[in-house]
C-alpha cells in the first residue's frame, strides 16, 4: 500500500521534533502536526522559561552578596512585566528556530489538531493523511484536583503569563515543579507558602538532599507546611483567595498555584479508532521499542509516563527514527544513571542511586557527605550551606550515586554523570586531582565515610 507519509508525528515538542528531523534525514517522508506551540512544554511553559525566571529570582541573591565584595548598590526595583515581556520574546525566537529546524529538514509541518481516524490515518481540519507509522508525542498537561473552587487556581501553564507578580502565593505540591516555583516567587518578592500533603517534599530523591533543601528554604523564609492539603478555594470580596485546609485552617492569599502532577495529553486524539491501549496510570502502553498495542502506532515522551525529562524524550525520538529508518545505527535508550537537576534555590543535581535505593537494591554502602559554606559567601552574612554526597558500594568500590544541593549543582552533576556511566570507582574519584578553588573539587576530596 502507498502512504502519504512514512512517518506522521503528532506533537512538535522535543521528542517529536527530534524523531521527525532524524527520520527525514534518513530519507523518510515525514509530517509533523502541532495544534498549540512549536517546541512543546519545555520551550513554551517548562524548562526554558522556568530557568529564565530562576535566573531572575537569583539576582536578588547577587545583590545581597555584592556588599561583601565592596559594592554599594541602590535598592533594586523589580518589574514583573519587563521579565515576562523579555521571556515571551525569547520563546518566540525559539519557536522560530524549531520551525526552521523542521522545514529545513524536509519535514511537512501541519499546524492544527491531529486526530487518529485509524491505525494508519490522521485527520487535521477535515483533511485526512495516511502514514505507514504514526508517532504520538503529545506530552503532558498539568492537572488540578477536583475540589470546590479549582477554577480559581493556576498551574505552571498560567504562571508564565500572570499579569502581575502576586504579593502572596500558595504553592501546592511536593514535586520538583512545586519547589522550583516556590523558590522563584519567593526570590522575586512574593510571600510564599508551600503546602504538601506528605511529610517531606521531593519523594524519591535522596533523603539527605530532601532535608537539606528543606533547611535552606526555611532560611530563605519560604513558609513550609507539610501534611497539609486544600479542601476548597473561595474568592473574597477584595479579590483575594481563601484556601480552606482539610484540617480546618484558613489561609488568605492572592494566588493558588497547583503543581500536583501531570497527566498525558490525549484529549480528542481519537485513540478509540485504534487498538492503542493505556496502562493502569492512564499513559499510553508501549513496549521496549515504543510500539503501542497497535503495531503501526508508536509513542514517546511524557505521554508514556516513563522518565519525564526533555533529554529522555530526545533520546527516545532518536531511537525511534533510527530503528524505523536506519536500523544499523539503532541502539536502545539506557534509562540507568540519568543525570537530572531541580532548579530550586539552592538547586539540586543528582545522578545514580539514592542511599535509600542502594540499600533497597541490596548494596552494602559507604556514605560520604560534606556540608560547607561556599567560598563566595564567606565575605557575606549569608549562611547557606552546600551539600555533596557520594553513595559507594562497599564491596566493589563503585560509585552508585552522586548528589548535590548548592550553586551550579546541575552543571557539576552533568560531568559526574559521565563518570557514573563509565563505572567509576571511589578510588578513581580520589585519584582525580581537583580544580582549586572550586566547590566541585569536594567530590574528589571526600576521604572519610560518614557511615
Amino acid at each position: 500500500m502507498t502512504y502519504d507519509f512514512d512517518l506522521f508525528v503528532i506533537g512538535a515538542g522535543s521528542g517529536g521534533v527530534r524523531a521527525a528531523r532524524f527520520a527525514a534525514g534518513f530519507g523518510a517522508r515525514v509530517a509533523v502536526a502541532e495544534s498549540r506551540y512549536l517546541g512543546g512544554t519545555c520551550v513554551n511553559v517548562g524548562c526554558v522559561p522556568k530557568k529564565l525566571m530562576v535566573y531572575a529570582a537569583h539576582v536578588a541573591d547577587e545583590m545581597e552578596q555584592a556588599a561583601g565584595f565592596g559594592w554599594t548598590l541602590e535598592e533594586g526595583n523589580f518589574d514583573w512585566g519587563t521579565l515576562i515581556a523579555n521571556k515571551n520574546r525569547e520563546i518566540e525566537r525559539l519557536n522560530g528556530i524549531y520551525r526552521n529546524l523542521l522545514v529545513n529538514s524536509g519535514v511537512t509541518l501541519l499546524e492544527g489538531h491531529a486526530r487518529l481516524t485509524g491505525a494508519n490515518e490522521v485527520e487535521i481540519d477535515g483533511q485526512r493523511y495516511s502514514a505507514k507509522h504514526i508517532l504520538i508525542a503529545t506530552g503532558g498537561w498539568p492537572q488540578v484536583p477536583d475540589i470546590p473552587g479549582k477554577e480559581l487556581a493556576i498551574t505552571s501553564n498560567e504562571a508564565f503569563f500572570l499579569k502581575q507578580l502576586p504579593k502572596r502565593i500558595l504553592v501546592v505540591g511536593g514535586g520538583y515543579i512545586a519547589v522550583e516555583f516556590a523558590g522563584i516567587f519567593q526570590g522575586l518578592g512574593s510571600a510564599t507558602s508551600l503546602l504538601y500533603r506528605g511529610d517531606l517534599f521531593l519523594r524519591g530523591f535522596d533523603g539527605s538532599v530532601r532535608t537539606h533543601l528543606k533547611d535552606e528554604l526555611d532560611k530563605r523564609g519560604v513558609d513550609l507546611q507539610f501534611n497539609s492539603d486544600i479542601q476548597r478555594i473561595d474568592q473574597q470580596a477584595d479579590g483575594s483567595l481563601k484556601a480552606t485546609l482539610k484540617d480546618g485552617r484558613k489561609l488568605l492569599t492572592d494566588c493558588v498555584f497547583y503543581a500536583t502532577g501531570r497527566r498525558p495529553m490525549l484529549d480528542n486524539l481519537g485513540l478509540e479508532h485504534t487498538g492503542v491501549e493505556l496502562d493502569e496510570r492512564g499513559f499510553v502502553r508501549v513496549d521496549d521499542q515504543y510500539q503501542t498495542t497497535e503495531p503501526s502506532i508508536l509513542a514517546i515522551g511524557d505521554v508514556i509516563g516513563r522518565v519525564q525529562l526533555t533529554p529522555v524524550a530526545l533520546a527516545e525520538g532518536m531511537a525511534v527514527a533510527r530503528r524505523l529508518f536506519k536500523p544499523e545505527q539503532y541502539r536502545p535508550v539506557d534509562y540507568r544513571n540519568i543525570p537530572t537537576a531541580v532548579f530550586s534555590q539552592p538547586p539540586i543535581g543528582t545522578v545514580g542511586l539514592t542511599e535509600e535505593q542502594a540499600i533497597e537494591a541490596g548494596h552494602k554502602v559507604r556514605i560520604f557527605e560534606s556540608r560547607f559554606r561556599a567560598m563566595k559567601l564567606t565575605l557575606t552574612e549569608i549562611q547557606e550551606k552546600t551539600l555533596m554526597k557520594l553513595v559507594v558500594d562497599a564491596d566493589t568500590d563503585k560509585v552508585l550515586g552522586c548528589h548535590m544541593v548548592g550553586p551550579d549543582a546541575g552543571e557539576i552533576i552533568q560531568g559526574l554523570g559521565i563518570a557514573l556511566k563509565a563505572g567509576a570507582t571511589k578510588a578513581q574519584f580520589d585519584d582525580t586531582i581537583g580544580v582549586h578553588p572550586t566547590a566541585a573539587e569536594e567530590f574528589v576530596t571526600m576521604r572519610t565515610a560518614m557511615r
